[in-house]
């Protein structure tokens, strides 16, 4: 059986000696891109290697042409999951020190974006599997290389143009990924402009998590989305954020609730800014 959303610490903490399983170290911070680097090496969970967003997770930025944290090629990301021992078989288990909201979940979709669909989010993360006293290790990990069968889903992926031409159409739906202060242009920003591309709607990623930095049940989750979404399917709806990150919380949450796959806007904010002809809004 394979995991494909969420996945519980005590099922995680079950296949550790597994060999069939990776897990993955995706902690990150915006403000010091070193910190989870340095996290990992100073503790992780047994057996996982590191993703770094910065590295790993990104490819090459394109001054004026893309946003903060463009995809790699995906080929060259395949390159990486082969390196990293990703096989047909394997199952991968990703966290991060935020219950998924930084770059847990852009490891899950990306994934699933080169078509690897045994990969789930660890429930709680790093911060709930320390306070639950697990096992945790230093030691530098090794693993053996494995063929990874690359299979590109394109219809996971939406376009700056995508983006353009269905912002403002009812069949389709936008969603800005961020807080509602964010969304509004307050608080911290990591762009030079403020505000949201006009058409969107919000649908906070820190929504998809209870109190305890869990995931919400997929009852809850199923509720939540169809009262977003109304009408319209998972198939014509777009997540961003402000680079591509976060937005991913919301993608794993919507297949977690069981509704399907919706479209990542890698670009996000900070792509749509970089032509001040484009529309913005507050």
């Amino acid at each position: 059986m394979a995991f494909t959303t969420i996945l519980p610490a005590q099922t995680l903490a079950e296949h550790l000696d597994d060999p069939n399983w990776l897990v993955i170290d995706a902690r990150f911070t915006l403000d010091d891109e070193q910190w989870g680097r340095n996290e990992y090496e100073r503790a992780h969970i047994p057996g996982a290697i590191y993703a770094d967003l910065g590295t790993d997770l990104s490819g090459p930025i394109i001054p004026g042409k893309t946003g903060r944290r463009p995809l790699p090629d995906i080929a060259t990301f395949a390159k990486t999951l082969s390196a990293w021992g990703v096989g047909a078989d394997t199952q991968v288990v990703v966290y991060d020190a935020s219950g998924g909201l930084m770059a847990a979940s852009r490891v899950w979709w990306m994934l699933r974006w080169a078509g690897h669909d045994a990969v789930a989010v660890l429930d709680g993360g790093w911060t709930s599997w320390t306070k639950e006293g697990r096992p945790v290790s230093s030691d530098a990990v090794q693993r053996q290389p494995a063929e990874f069968p690359l299979n590109e889903r394109p219809q996971l992926f939406a376009s700056l143009e995508d983006v353009d031409r269905v912002r403002l159409d009812p069949a389709w739906a936008v969603f800005d990924s961020r807080s509602k202060e964010g969304f509004h242009g307050g608080g911290v920003y990591h762009d030079p402009v403020r505000g949201h591309i006009p058409g969107a709607r919000l649908a906070n990623r820190a929504d998809t998590l209870d109190a305890n930095g869990h995931f919400r049940t997929p009852e809850e989750l199923r509720a939540h989305y169809l009262g977003l979404l109304g009408d319209v399917p998972s198939s014509q709806t777009i997540f961003y954020c402000g680079s591509g990150v976060t937005a991913a919380q919301n993608l794993v949450a919507l297949a977690h609730a069981e509704l399907g796959d919706a479209k990542h806007y890698i670009g996000s904010w900070s792509e749509w800014i970089l032509d001040p002809a484009r529309p913005v809004e507050l």
